[in-house]
């Protein structure tokens, strides 16, 4: 979407662009529909041609340096770009805020079939999208967690305390607001699964829903829109910030009273 938005900026078309990389027009259409990612060498060039100011060479490197499977790509290429997310976790911590401990658990159990050193990778790769809420104008982060994220031990008492702290720690910063959504709540419109929300300061909405090993970026607008009224049903069921809070600090010290030796 970036570089089709640069292209027509620029006054080209798909057959120009590529001659003047040069490179067959027809991998220029699929980098744009993020069908293929270009090499550094022929990124390096459409930035400079576009006059993208270093943007493709860092979306380029955001991109690289997360490995993750074809139906997720085009989702991270849209969240290096959204001025706001919106999450609803039905099983796990979403990954910008996860620690590195929880991050190589939750990847060793989800990938079983992974060696030491793929999971070590994936972990790296993970942590480092997390770049995204330290640049100078972070987007917005709102996560309202289902309880039982907070209440199934991944890696742990002790793993999960820290996990639980890192999440209450990162909630204090103005652009991250996180809640969770009760047991007590019952029933909700998100049960299929997890789901996010992106926007963009001048680009339609898209959402992202995942479950397991697959994922689905939704971009036609009657769907999005459909998508964030559940997201909205959710949200107003979650606790207050508030409550929230105070309910992760209490499994936080149940976490803590397992993780005590015991001295008897």
């Amino acid at each position: 979407m970036k570089l089709r938005k640069l292209r027509i900026r620029a006054g080209f078309t798909q057959r120009q662009l590529g001659d003047k990389i040069p490179i067959a027009h027809s991998r220029i259409a699929q980098f744009e529909l993020g069908k293929e990612t270009p090499p550094e060498d022929v990124n390096a060039k459409l930035d400079t041609i576009l006059g993208a100011d270093g943007d493709l060479i860092d979306l380029w490197g955001h991109i690289k340096r997360t490995p993750i499977p074809d139906w997720a790509r085009k989702f991270v290429e849209y969240e290096a770009k959204a001025i706001a997310m919106h999450k609803y976790m039905a099983h796990s911590v979403p990954g910008l805020l996860q620690t590195e401990a929880y991050a190589r658990e939750v990847l060793r159990q989800g990938q079983p079939w992974c060696t030491v050193e793929e999971i070590e990778e994936n972990v790296a790769a993970r942590l480092s999208r997390q770049s995204l809420l330290r640049k100078p104008q972070p987007p917005l982060l709102w996560v309202v967690l289902d309880e039982s994220v907070i209440r199934r031990p991944v890696g742990g008492p002790t793993v999960m305390r820290e996990q639980l702290a890192y999440v209450l720690e990162a909630a204090t910063a103005p652009h991250v607001e996180v809640q969770v959504l009760p047991f007590a709540a019952g029933a909700h419109s998100a049960m299929g699964g997890s789901l996010t929300l992106l926007s963009f300061e001048n680009a339609p909405d898209v959402a992202y829903l995942e479950a397991g090993h697959s994922g689905e970026l939704v971009e036609d607008r009657v769907m999005v829109a459909r998508h964030s009224y559940r997201y909205d049903l959710v949200h107003a069921r979650a606790l207050p910030p508030e409550a929230s809070a105070a309910l992760i600090r209490r499994a936080m010290e149940e976490y803590e009273t397992c993780a005590a030796p015991d001295l008897t």
